[in-house]
């Protein structure tokens, strides 16, 4: 569906059918048996929910946080990058989700403590860089006995290509060699900037959810990948979008039932995958509930 405020589109997007994981507790009652309604409240809520898109826009398009959000460094994809042409495997496959590494070799005792994250036809950044061993930390868990690992043999300074709320960047990384492999586990190394306090404060009696993260953007910026949490009750996510000049907001509601039934109180993280009208480039994508910034951390 669509509806038009101003000069500003909204679109609802449907829900990949990703399902990942997970008994959770739910923010919102159990369910039993509904009475069938008239549509009223969908339409409350939705007309909550688009006045509540038009202030977190209104706050941020030409705000000093809008113009910080855009000097800044923010990753907006996975900050890790499998070797080129992926892990090969099941058992690969399985110690890289489970952080199941294993360090034959030594870290870099010194390290650069800056690097310059650069964009075409943008300024360049200096950024503070992780050490290796931090690093290192952050990707691999505590080894498990005998499952499947992989084997770390070295790890020198390097960069990767990462999309960020300026576009595509060149980041400083850490390279690591594994076991098998030809070409590098890449891992990037720039901290990311802080993210800008929001001109506009969260909406707590809102209805619907809270994005839970972002966990990727299309390669033309068309589309947004989020994680949006639902119950059993209902007839999963739903996210629609404002999109201005500035910023693109994001609201994330359930989908109703009208049928009854017995439930428990669990609920589902699914990916939704929202189309935008034009690519995102370094507008600002925001929650509506939080007001603030949606970015990879």
């Amino acid at each position: 569906m669509s509806r038009r405020a101003g000069s500003a589109r909204t679109t609802s997007a449907p829900a990949m059918v990703v399902v990942m994981a997970v008994a959770v507790s739910l923010l919102t009652a159990g369910c039993g048996s509904r009475p069938e309604t008239d549509g009223s409240d969908d339409q409350d809520l939705a007309s909550a929910s688009a006045h509540r898109s038009r202030q977190v826009a209104a706050a941020w398009d030409g705000s000093a946080a809008s113009a910080e959000w855009r000097s800044g460094y923010h990753p907006m994809a996975e900050v890790v990058q499998p070797p080129h042409g992926g892990l090969r495997g099941r058992a690969d496959r399985r110690a890289y989700r489970e952080r199941n590494f294993l360090l034959r070799g030594e870290l870099p005792a010194t390290w650069p403590k800056t690097g310059r994250v650069t964009w075409s036809g943008s300024p360049p950044l200096t950024r503070p860089l992780t050490a290796p061993a931090e690093s290192y930390e952050t990707l691999a868990g505590a080894r498990v006995g005998d499952a499947p690992h992989l084997t770390v043999t070295g790890v020198e300074p390097g960069t990767m290509s990462l999309v960020t709320s300026r576009g595509p960047a060149t980041v400083p990384a850490w390279l690591l060699t594994l076991d098998g492999y030809d070409s590098p586990l890449r891992l990037a190394a720039a901290l990311p900037s802080e993210l800008p306090a929001s001109p506009i404060r969260p909406d707590r009696d809102l209805p619907g959810q809270l994005l839970r993260r972002l966990t990727g953007i299309a390669a033309d910026g068309r589309s947004v990948t989020v994680v949006a949490l639902h119950g059993v009750c209902d007839d999963g996510p739903a996210v629609d979008v404002l999109e201005t000049a500035g910023s693109a907001v994001l609201s994330a509601s359930v989908k109703s039932r009208e049928d009854g039934g017995t439930c428990t109180k669990q609920g589902k993280l699914e990916e939704v995958t929202v189309k935008l009208a034009r690519p995102l480039g370094d507008r600002v994508l925001l929650d509506a509930h939080t007001g603030r910034p949606i970015a990879y951390r």
